[in-house]
């Protein structure tokens, strides 16, 4: 098992808190707000616009996405600073 340094620590907390805004944090905010829960705004018979969402969805998927490129980035810096993916370090040790 290795230890996290500070950069790993970092962008797990940024991109595990840009996920959770973007998709509980603002999902709230929509309950909060009330109708219409849909990501387009709601029109009626004459195509008027009657009501949008609270927050823009693309705000929502920008965080996510944010999120998930920080997450890509960590594993690109995991990859490069370790030089090996995914194998098992085994150490022998003797018996007493």
């Amino acid at each position: 098992m290795t230890q996290l340094d500070i950069v790993e620590k970092v962008a797990m907390a940024f991109s595990a808190g840009t996920i959770l805004v973007g998709i509980v944090g603002l999902g709230i905010v929509e309950i909060l707000a009330g109708q219409p829960y849909g990501a387009a705004p709601v029109t009626n018979d004459a195509g008027e616009v009657v009501a949008t969402p609270a927050v823009d969805p693309a705000v929502r998927t920008g965080l996510v996405i944010l999120g998930l490129v920080v997450l890509f980035g960590l594993g690109l810096y995991r990859m490069v600073g370790t030089g090996t993916v995914g194998t098992d370090v085994r150490r022998e040790a003797t018996a007493d």
